[in-house]
């Protein structure tokens, strides 16, 4: 377990209210963003699914003082990987999106590479260790 620093709860806070904001969204609106988008909608729809799960448990660590060192790691090497991922799903040819639905892609790509970053430096902000 690490002391959070003000930095990284923060930062966890944010991407966890992005996030959340996300999910409610794709998981009820995915036929919708689906037309918008020219996404297929059972991926909309699961990825908003994950982020329900995915918004809690960043949530929940945003509001602890002390936090597990690997959790956070997690989050953060998740994030990053959610970013490749994104860009990689547009150059793969899987998906055909219009314009609309590419320029979503790539902003969220660059958003959650932003709070991978963030969160990062707000885990080396962190205090040490602390004792059990």
């Amino acid at each position: 377990m690490i002391d959070a620093s003000t930095f990284l709860r923060r930062a966890l806070l944010a991407d966890a209210v992005f996030s959340g904001v996300a999910a409610l969204g794709f998981s009820f609106g995915a036929s919708a963003f689906a037309t918008l988008f020219n996404l297929p909608e059972a991926l909309l729809r699961e990825t908003g699914l994950f982020l329900i799960a995915y918004t809690a448990l960043v949530g929940w660590l945003a509001s602890r003082a002390t936090v597990a060192k690997p959790l956070v790691l997690l989050v953060v090497i998740g994030n990053a990987a959610w970013t490749v991922g994104s860009i990689a799903l547009l150059l793969s040819g899987a998906v055909s999106p219009n314009i609309a639905g590419e320029l979503m892609v790539v902003a969220q790509a660059i958003a959650t590479g932003v709070f991978a970053e963030l969160q990062y430096v707000g885990l080396r902000k962190s205090a040490g260790v602390v004792a059990a």
